[in-house]
């Protein structure tokens, strides 16, 4: 697909914008530990699924998978939906975005004010149901592009490549563990396969809700913690150099979170203060001196009517 100058003007200023993030030592006094958080609340739409936006996109257009009238359709919790709205609206292209009734009523007004078109489903929270509605849409429409977050290795290559180089260039010396949620398993896949192959020793863990552990075998329940551990173990998850798992409960990833807004000033969502969570532990169990890295995934904004702000004083 050719695009006009315009469009490529435009979509170059925003692409830019697109990883690079900080990494920043957070130094928690009343644990005497300090860890290492890459903020990727930072992104241009606030979280780190800019990334799986950007390249997937990017990618089918150099495919020519992508056309004119080709319609993006996803299913998502709300943050690659939202990425996917924004990287689509500056390319040019329909966005559709299938989400869980349940996601929080600010994901969906960021979707709509993109331009794009969001389509609702009710299934109890899990992605199951989302994802088989876009694969009929696909086989019914030949415009329709499917990026396909929980599958595309695309997914894993961009985290080891680009997010994993990144963490590797901004923390000298060894790191000792890289800890951080998964609900497509790209993120956590790709970076440890980056991290393990500079520092071999380095412990890769997945940072799970207590009440949804299913890495330990344990059946799906109901957790706070959105846009991770998303009711199945995705496919990428497979391929990442797990050493273990970290349960974190959903009241205390939201303390946390809380926390990381008073105690730091960062307006960052839920799966950022459980991630902190696990991070903390790991420094407790490995040492002071140890090395420990995280993510900050997304922005609190799209979390104002959910329980994290539930009785914040005005």
């Amino acid at each position: 697909m050719k695009r006009s100058t315009q469009v490529r003007s435009r979509s170059e200023a925003v692409l830019s914008l697109v990883g690079h993030t900080p990494l920043v030592p957070l130094h928690f006094e009343a644990e005497r530990l300090t860890i290492y958080a890459k903020c990727e609340n930072l992104n241009p739409s606030g979280s780190i699924k800019d990334r799986f936006a950007k390249c997937v996109l990017l990618d089918a257009e150099q495919c020519g998978w992508l056309r004119p009238d080709s319609i993006i359709v996803e299913c998502s919790s709300g943050n690659t939906g939202i990425a996917l709205s924004m990287i689509g609206a500056t390319l040019g292209y329909q966005v559709r975005i299938l989400m869980s009734a349940t996601a929080s009523e600010e994901r969906r007004k960021i979707i709509r004010q993109l331009g794009a078109e969001l389509v609702l489903f009710d299934s109890g929270g899990q992605y199951q149901t989302g994802i088989e509605m876009s694969r009929e849409m696909a086989a019914n429409d030949a415009r329709v592009f499917l990026p396909r977050q929980f599958e595309n290795p695309i997914n894993t290559e961009d985290h080891e490549h680009d997010t994993g180089q990144e963490i590797l260039r901004q923390m000298p010396g060894p790191i000792d563990a890289f800890v951080t949620g998964f609900g497509t398993g790209g993120t956590l896949a790709g970076c440890g396969r980056a991290i393990k192959r500079r520092w071999p020793d380095a412990r890769i863990i997945a940072m799970e809700p207590a009440e949804q552990a299913l890495l330990a075998g344990e059946m799906p329940c109901c957790h706070f913690i959105e846009g991770v551990a998303d009711g199945f173990i995705p496919s990428l998850l497979r391929d990442a150099p797990l050493d273990g798992n970290i349960k974190v409960k959903s009241a205390e990833a939201m303390a946390m979170t809380r926390r990381l807004h008073r105690e730091f000033g960062l307006l960052v969502g839920t799966s950022s203060g459980a991630n902190v969570i696990a991070a903390l532990q790991l420094a407790r169990d490995l040492g002071p001196r140890a090395t420990v890295v995280t993510l900050l995934c997304d922005r609190a904004e799209r979390y104002f009517s959910t329980q994290l702000f539930a009785g914040s004083k005005s």
